[in-house]
């Protein structure tokens, strides 16, 4: 199945951080990646993502708009906009 990619608009790549807005029309995906650098999401809407991840597991997660929350490098998955809105982050990775 394929699906729309969602958009990634680079906001800051200096020195210290990486600063990315991704928005995602419902259905849309990032594709796999894995996070080479540690890194903090700020949710700007409610996120309702579906996260698939290796090994074929696959999870749903509703994240409230204005939440703050950081993974380690290395997480490696592909994140779905689960919902039937918009849905956008921003992504702070830490060089």
């Amino acid at each position: 199945m394929t699906r729309p990619q969602a958009t990634a608009s680079q906001l800051i790549d200096d020195a210290r951080v990486r600063v990315t807005r991704f928005d995602f029309e419902p259905g849309a995906e990032t594709g796999w990646h894995r996070h080479g650098m540690d890194y903090v999401i700020t949710t700007l809407t409610e996120c309702r993502m579906v996260l698939e991840e290796p090994g074929g597991e696959t999870r749903e997660v509703l994240i409230p708009a204005g939440t703050v929350y950081r993974r380690d490098e290395g997480v490696e998955h592909n994140v779905i906009n689960g919902g039937d809105v918009p849905m956008s982050f921003v992504e702070t990775e830490l060089k």
